[in-house]
Order: structure tokens, then C-alpha cells, then sequence
């Protein structure tokens, strides 16, 4: 008889004792499936992630201390292979849109079925992007209302451009600064008018804007 595949290996990052233990159990209990790792909190799985590093990261966005978009930022820092799904109460488009831009493969609702929620990662451990129904249609919807870019859009200078490309790719304040040889100060005199230009008062609307309208490449 040909050997047993591998199992997919799976690490938790969730600050409910009860979530967290039910989703090692469910994973536990299921065969084709091995829970690795459970952790309460980002900086417990930075810290410890590396000595066995899994399959898939399922993520939840709101914990305390770093939260899970931050965290994943970091990890694919580090990991870039590694593959992370958010698993989340939050089904607003900033935290949509910030999660896939810091790296998440796909992004899906705590009131996943537990058998939806196997076969999604399955399927992002074959190179899919899961989501929940709900996310998959605000994601389209975003993609509909796709415009070209104003005017005042297109008048951002080449280093605004070259910022927001930063800022997109996930850099923060100061290692674009670094990246660019300026201050962390010029950064941000250049942030607020790329803020002004796009008519967005955060650095995760101008990333977001850019995403839609295509402004970098």
C-alpha cells in the first residue's frame, strides 16, 4: 500500500480559549489534518512560530496586544511562503482590503461551517484564495466600482508614487524612509499630500485607493 500523505499542518492564532480549542480539536479530529501550534496572541507566534513552521496560519484579526493584520505583515516578512487565511468576526471592506495587502491568502468568517472551513484550507494549501460568501461579494462590489483616476490623482509626483508603492507593499514609516534615504519627517510631509491628492485620511484608504484605481504598479 502507497504511504498516507502528509498531513496539513495547522497553526491557530486566537485569544478565546474556547475558539482556539475548538478549532485544535476540530483539526485534531479530522483525518489528512495536524494542529502544530495554538497561540493567544501574535507576539506568542512570532516568538514561536519559526521552530516548526506549518502549512496554513489561521489567523483572527482582533486579538490584543499586535493584532493579526500587523502580525501576518510580519510574518510574511520573515516566512514569505508561509500561507495565512484570516479567520474573523470583521467583515468590513479596511479589513478586507488591509489583510490581503499584508499578505493574507484568504479571509474568512468565524461562522465558517467547520467543514467549510477544512476544505478551505485544503484549498489554500493547493493555491486557492478562500473566502466567506459575504467577503467574496464585497470584494466584488469594490472591484465594480473601479473608476478611472481623477484628475488630481494622476497629478501625485513620481516619489508620492514611489511612496505609495511602499506603503502597498507594506513597508511602514520609517523602513520607507530608509528604503527612499529620507527622514521619517519628510515621509510624512509627503503622506499628507499624497492624503490631500487622493482624498483619504489614512495610510490603509491611500493603499486601498491605490489598489482600485491602479495607481502603482
Amino acid at each position: 500500500m502507497p504511504d498516507p500523505p502528509n498531513p496539513i499542518r495547522v497553526a491557530i492564532i486566537e485569544d478565546r480559549r474556547e475558539i482556539r480549542n475548538g478549532l485544535a480539536t476540530l483539526i485534531n479530529g479530522t483525518e489528512g489534518f495536524c494542529c502544530r501550534a495554538a497561540f493567544r496572541s501574535m507576539e506568542e507566534a512570532l516568538d514561536r512560530i519559526g521552530a516548526e513552521l506549518p502549512d496554513v496560519v489561521l489567523s483572527d484579526i482582533g486579538l490584543p496586544g499586535m493584532s493579526g493584520i500587523e502580525g501576518i505583515r510580519i510574518l510574511k516578512e520573515r516566512y514569505s511562503a508561509l500561507t495565512i487565511l484570516m479567520l474573523t468576526i470583521y467583515d468590513d471592506d479596511d479589513r478586507i482590503f488591509d489583510a490581503v495587502c499584508a499578505g493574507a491568502t484568504g479571509y474568512l468568517l468565524k461562522k465558517t461551517p467547520p467543514a467549510r472551513l477544512l476544505e478551505s484550507i485544503k484549498e489554500a494549501v493547493a493555491g486557492g484564495a478562500p473566502m466567506s460568501p459575504e467577503v467574496a461579494r464585497r470584494v466584488i462590489s469594490l472591484f465594480r466600482e473601479i473608476r478611472p483616476p481623477d484628475r488630481s490623482e494622476c497629478e501625485l509626483t513620481p516619489h508620492e508614487i514611489r511612496l505609495l508603492k511602499l506603503f502597498v507593499e507594506g513597508h511602514n514609516y520609517k523602513t520607507a524612509a530608509a528604503e527612499v534615504g529620507v527622514t521619517v519627517h519628510t515621509v510624512s510631509f509627503h503622506l499628507r499630500s499624497i492624503y490631500e491628492k487622493l482624498q483619504v485620511h489614512s495610510k490603509s484608504e491611500a493603499v486601498a485607493k491605490a489598489l482600485r484605481n491602479r495607481l502603482v504598479q
